[in-house]
């Protein structure tokens, strides 16, 4: 699986669970002892932020990074995307 694709699901669910938590960017932010940017780029899933940031947001989620088993879509799944 693309490293790219990985960065980004994991900026899409720290984005879903500060919202989740009726939580701004600023707020969390303020929480992590971060910039607003540097909330934006790990939502984005930029891969140029370091793994200290993205520790701070978990830990101001009051969240942890847990390793699954990656799930890539299959044909089926994707069948219609392109009609």
């Amino acid at each position: 699986m693309d490293y790219s694709l990985i960065a980004q699901r994991l900026g899409q669910q720290l984005r879903q669970r500060r919202l989740n938590r009726g939580l701004t960017q600023v707020a969390l932010a303020s929480l992590a002892c971060l910039t607003r940017q540097k909330v934006i780029a790990i939502e984005k899933g930029d891969l140029s932020v370091g793994m200290m940031a993205y520790a701070r947001v978990l830990a101001a989620l009051d969240a942890e990074l847990t390793v699954v088993h990656a799930v890539i879509p299959t044909l089926d799944a994707i069948h219609g995307v392109f009609d």
